[in-house]
């Protein structure tokens, strides 16, 4: 049997099951997605400036030779995932923390020192120089320690947090 067109199925796909209604949308605009981001986006820019500035500053302290291996941005990229495997077990397992510091530590300070662009560089910088050989190294090198140097550091950041709540007699409830 047909059903006429202006007859809504409801959810479960019958006619007798309710037909949920849109909510309505307050008078004049909807606000902007971002509304009330403005004080995360400001964070994450400020650690992204704080970062990009110290990985600057680790080029300029330890320059590469060109053609040689890219020694600093492998280890800040090492270093930066290191520091972000104890950083989010410390916030996420041991501390209660200010709901913008994830975004300016972790999002920005460390989004901004680690680099994909331009270990992506490098890496083409070393093909052009005819160093395929470095290259293929030097991509999967920084991809394998950058992910032992995370998995490490939150591995031993969480054992030294629950050798700390035993030996104060905290169970780890309620932070």
């Amino acid at each position: 049997m047909a059903r006429p067109q202006h007859e809504a199925l409801g959810a479960a796909g019958s006619p007798d099951a309710p037909v949920p209604t849109p909510t309505p949308s307050a008078p004049g605009r909807t606000p902007p997605p971002w509304r009330g981001q403005g004080s995360a986006v400001a964070v994450v820019a400020l650690g992204g400036a704080i970062g990009a500035t110290a990985r600057y500053a680790a080029g300029l302290l330890w320059p590469g030779e060109p053609g040689g291996y890219p020694w600093t941005t492998f280890w800040v990229n090492v270093l930066g995932c290191a520091v972000i495997g104890v950083f989010m077990v410390v916030i996420t397992e041991a501390r209660a923390v200010h709901r913008l510091v994830r975004p300016f530590f972790g999002t920005g300070v460390l989004g901004g020192f680690t680099t994909f662009s331009t270990y992506a560089v490098d890496i083409q910088r070393l093909l052009d120089a005819g160093h395929p050989g470095t290259a293929l190294r030097y991509l999967a090198g920084t991809a394998c320690a950058a992910l032992a140097a995370v998995w490490l550091a939150a591995t031993a950041t969480r054992r030294a947090v629950l050798a700390g709540r035993r030996r104060t007699g905290r169970n780890g409830q309620g932070r």
